[in-house]
């Protein structure tokens, strides 16, 4: 999982040279299914509940499931979170980050640094021995009263291996001291989403109505950062990890 998780880290990095202004949400599907394929895995999205894409794609007031679009063209002061599931020889890595286009305002530099804090704030919580409410309550302490920002709720990580989606859920909210007990093995997603608004979205249907993807329902910007985790006895080992100074504590 964790070389699995090396390629989707490379992909992820990759992309931040290559969203700037002017790209359309197609490029950086065609980066990330050329990346994965050259590094002899597979993308696991695709065919995913009749799902065609390597990536989702989500823009500004987009939270989750977007698809990549052609003729979606982004510009400067945009946001943009990127999606992805890594198979390695079955193994399976699953990661997001969140994206400024260009120069962005400080509302939306200020929502990318609050979620990718509580992605941490949580991943802190993931060690033998709490519960999973301790991670979703640091996180949903930190984005509601801290941040003053929308911590959505319909949407949370994951058990992962041996497929993409296994028990148990992992809210990003929750009540400190409850849920399951956390074990050493474990291997699990943490994935705050955060509005910069209200945390209530709404799902919208593509225009062909194949496809069913979610915004925010007062309009505002979302973010979201994802990483893979195991927790271990000595402590949650980050396996999707693209910035080894940043996170060389939980390496």
């Amino acid at each position: 999982m964790k070389a699995s998780g090396a390629i989707l880290a490379g992909v992820l990095n990759g992309l931040a040279d290559v969203i700037k202004p002017g790209i359309s949400a197609w490029e950086i599907e065609q980066f990330a299914d050329r990346y994965i394929t050259e590094h002899g895995a597979k993308a696991e999205e695709k065919g995913f509940e009749g799902y065609k894409y390597a990536t989702c794609v989500n823009v500004n007031d987009e939270v989750a499931h977007a698809t990549p679009r052609r003729d979606l063209i982004l510009k400067t002061g945009d946001v943009v979170a990127v999606d992805l599931v890594v198979n390695l020889d079955g193994f399976l890595s699953d990661a997001c980050r969140t994206y400024a286009v260009g120069e962005v305002s400080a509302e939306k530099q200020r929502l990318l640094d609050v979620t990718r804090t509580a992605l941490y704030k949580g991943i802190e919580q993931a060690v033998v021995g709490n519960r999973l409410g301790d991670i979703g309550a640091a996180i949903q302490h930190y984005v509601e009263d801290e941040a003053n920002m929308g911590d959505v709720r319909e949407l949370i990580g994951h058990g992962i291996q041996p497929t993409m989606h296994e028990q148990p859920d992992v809210p990003a909210y929750g009540q400190a001291g409850r849920g399951l007990r956390l074990k050493e093995g474990m291997t699990i997603t943490i994935e705050p989403m955060v509005n910069l608004g209200s945390r209530e979205i709404r799902s919208v249907e593509t225009a062909d109505h194949s496809w069913e993807y979610y915004v925010t329902y007062d309009g505002s910007p979302s973010a979201q950062f994802e990483h893979t985790i195991v927790i271990t006895k000595d402590g949650p080992k980050i396996l999707t990890s693209q910035d080894a100074s940043f996170d060389q504590a939980y390496l």
